[in-house]
């Protein structure tokens, strides 16, 4: 028989959502891989993301604005149809951009970029964005909260610092896990650490 603390622990999991912080990152169309990297190479898998069938790469690249840079800079696989780097506001700053905060794969008007490894380098006409924060939620779920795809809701977090952020996206699909993700701009303004929740308001 479960104890009072599993019984909490278990009622706090069903009314919340784990939240996760993403650092900068870069996604790469198999051209871009090949460029960079060498004609027939692909992306190298080191280790799984929350999101079913992502992964962190052993490659890595370095990103390079008009006034600053960021060296060995984590690429996200698999392939995608389109390059996209994805950066915080500070990071922006320091890039010496002005990116418009977007949902991934939504680059219209975004800024142009350098990315350079092993000597090679590729400059994309557009990709840097700010991700917008967002929630995967499965359908089970999004249906157990009362959630719609593209809906934007105000999530409290939990978190050492609590806040509540208005306007993040809920994206549902059957291909996700059900997780918050917030940059480290957000995440460090709300005290978060690793396992931290949030709830939907």
């Amino acid at each position: 028989m479960a104890n009072r603390e599993e019984i909490v622990r278990a009622v706090v999991n069903a009314l919340t959502i784990e939240i996760e912080a993403s650092g900068r990152h870069v996604h790469l169309t198999k051209e871009a891989v090949e460029e960079l990297f060498g004609p027939g190479r692909r992306l190298t898998a080191v280790r799984p993301l929350s999101q079913p069938g992502q992964f962190v790469c052993a490659e890595r690249v370095d990103v390079i604005g008009p006034k600053g840079s960021f060296q060995n800079v984590a690429v996200l696989g698999p392939e995608r149809k389109e390059n996209q780097v994805e950066v915080s506001r500070t990071d922006a700053v320091v890039l010496g951009l002005k990116p418009p905060l977007r949902q991934s794969g939504d680059l219209r008007d975004s800024c142009p970029v350098t990315l350079r490894a092993n000597g090679r380098e590729l400059k994309l006409a557009n990709g840097v964005i700010i991700a917008q924060r967002h929630i995967h939620l499965t359908p089970a779920d999004a249906e157990r909260f009362g959630v719609k795809d593209g809906e934007t809701l105000g999530l409290k977090c939990l978190t050492g610092r609590p806040a509540v952020l208005m306007d993040t996206v809920a994206r549902v699909s059957p291909s996700y896990a059900t997780y918050v993700h917030l940059d480290y701009d957000e995440a460090n303004a709300c005290g978060w650490v690793k396992g931290d929740r949030g709830r939907l308001v």
